[in-house]
């Protein structure tokens, strides 16, 4: 009885499907992200670029303000120098249905940020300028404080949230600044302030402010976010508030997907490479 090896062509096709098995359940590891953090939702207060409690003011002259958003003030309907307003929305302060949703959705919203669990402490009063932070959420018991640059970095992935928590105050200085990179997108920064929010002249901030009490935008600042306070005013003078939009992105992986794909495509892999084997040099009879 005479043995041979039987020959069998193995295509260059079939070899790179093999390969791309292993290569993704080896890659897919190392690119695996950290668990997502849930965005804070605003409810309803998420159609507000102001919202208030105890009124709004808008120093300043004539058109010197630029509102994108709807606005509104409950429970004190107060709005003094909406003259100075070009409003690119609505003010609903007399809307007291729709006001009363917002501001429960406001409260409901800053006790979910503000308990989140914290992923980096800071000491009291910690200055965040020249800091780059990726998706989490930063605490200091007391106050945060910015001076030059904060910059946001969501490493690719574009529905990475940052939730920053001040126990007391926020305070930004004169022409201080926020960048986002990498698909760092405003409407998923939300800061959480436990008493009062002050953004220095001619600031550049970015975010969504959640103020227990009152917040200040001095002359110049800008600000591409919302500036929400549940039981204070919110004063204003010569702003440009725009009230973000975020870009619709879909869901990524979860690290636990990642890695339950990655183990159920290197076995498929290996397999593939004994088949290829023994396609090689199969002994016939």
């Amino acid at each position: 009885m005479k043995t041979t090896l039987a020959q069998t062509t193995v295509t260059p096709e079939f070899r790179r499907i093999l390969m791309g098995l292993i290569l993704t359940a080896v890659i897919f590891p190392i690119h695996a992200a950290r668990a997502s953090l849930d965005t804070v939702n605003l409810g309803t207060a998420g159609n507000f670029a102001v919202l208030a409690g105890s009124g709004i003011t808008v120093a300043g002259a004539v058109n010197t303000t630029t509102i994108t958003g709807d606005i509104g003030t409950y429970p004190t309907p107060s709005v003094t120098g909406l003259g100075n307003v070009v409003l690119n929305g609505a003010n609903q302060t007399a809307n007291s249905g729709l006001m009363l949703t917002s501001k429960n959705d406001l409260s409901a919203a800053y006790t979910d940020a503000a308990g989140r669990p914290v992923t980096t402490s800071y000491a009291p009063v910690s200055d965040l300028g020249g800091l780059t932070l990726t998706s989490g959420v930063y605490y200091d018991p007391t106050s945060f404080g910015l001076t030059g640059t904060l910059t946001f970095d969501a490493q690719g992935n574009p529905n990475a949230v940052f939730i920053v928590q001040a126990g007391s105050t926020l305070i930004t200085a004169s022409d201080s600044s926020i960048l986002l990179v990498n698909g760092a997108q405003a409407c998923n920064v939300f800061w959480v302030v436990g008493s009062s929010a002050t953004l220095g002249t001619g600031s550049d901030f970015v975010g969504n402010v959640l103020a227990y009490m009152s917040i200040t935008a001095d002359t110049g600042a800008t600000v591409d976010g919302r500036l929400l306070a549940e039981n204070g005013a919110v004063t204003l003078d010569g702003n440009t508030i725009t009230m973000p939009v975020c870009n619709s992105v879909g869901a990524v992986p979860e690290p636990t997907t990642l890695f339950a794909g990655a183990f159920l495509l290197l076995p498929l892999g290996v397999s593939g490479l004994r088949m290829l084997r023994q396609k090689r040099g199969t002994p016939s009879v």
